[in-house]
C-alpha cells in the first residue's frame, strides 16, 4: 500500500484487510490505517525452490526461478536445463532452444503430456534441440561464479552429473496471500479467485 504526502510517498507494508461499512480498510505497517471503496491486492508469488545448497549458491548465477525471458539471448551455445513438467515449462523450453546449443527438460513424471497440454508436447518433440529425461530429478549441482554441473537421479535411482550452463527452475508458485481474511474466496493453490 502507498500512502503519499505532500512532497513525498512512504511505502507501508499491508498488514490486515477488513471491511467498514461500504469501505475497506487496510492496516499498514507503522499501525495506521487507509480507507477505500476499492482496492487492488497485488500480492504475488514465491517461486518453489528446489532446496539444494550448492544451486541456492548460485540463485542469478546460472540458476533461475521463473520464466527465462530476459536471460534467453545469453544462453547461446550453452546446454541449459529446465526443470517442469507443465505448460510453463515447455513454454520456458521452447523460447531457450531458440538460443540455447541444447535444452533439456527434466521432468518427474513418465511422459509430458501427463502435465502438460497436447500442442506443446508436439512442439518440444518437433524441437531438433529439446530432450526430455522423464522420471527424472535435479539432485544437486554447482559450480564456482556460475553453474558448471548438475546432478540428476533417474527413475532406476542412478545419479549421474552433466555438464549445464543454466538450469531453469519453472516447478511453481505459492501465492502470497496468507495475511488476507479467510472470506476472500481462492482457488485449491491459494490463489485469489
Amino acid at each position: 500500500a502507498w500512502v503519499f504526502g505532500a512532497q513525498f510517498a512512504l511505502m507501508h507494508r499491508a498488514t490486515y484487510l477488513r471491511r467498514d461499512d461500504d469501505r475497506i480498510v487496510v492496516g499498514l505497517s507503522d499501525g495506521g490505517e487507509v480507507s477505500a471503496r476499492a482496492v487492488v491486492l497485488a500480492a504475488g508469488a514465491t517461486y518453489r525452490r528446489l532446496d539444494l545448497p550448492g544451486l541456492e549458491r548460485l540463485s542469478g548465477a546460472g540458476v533461475f526461478y521463473g520464466g527465462p525471458a530476459s536471460e534467453a539471448p545469453g544462453m547461446s551455445d550453452l546446454d541449459v536445463f529446465v526443470v517442469g513438467g507443465a505448460n510453463s515449462a515447455g513454454q520456458a523450453a521452447l523460447h531457450l532452444a531458440d538460443y540455447a546449443r541444447q535444452v533439456t527438460l527434466v521432468v518427474r513424471k513418465d511422459a509430458l503430456g501427463l502435465g502438460m497440454s497436447d500442442y506443446l508436447v508436439r512442439q518440444v518433440e518437433e524441437a531438433p534441440n529439446i530432450g526430455v529425461r522423464p522420471r527424472t530429478e535435479v539432485v544437486g549441482g554447482g559450480g564456482e561464479e556460475w553453474l558448471d554441473h548438475l546432478e540428476l537421479r533417474g527413475g532406476d535411482e542412478t545419479t549421474e552429473t552433466v555438464p549445464a550452463g543454466a538450469l531453469f527452475l519453472m516447478i511453481g508458485a505459492d501465492p502470497n496471500t496468507g495475511w488476507l481474511p479467510p472470506e476472500l474466496r481462492r482457488d485449491e493453490g491459494g490463489f485469489l479467485l
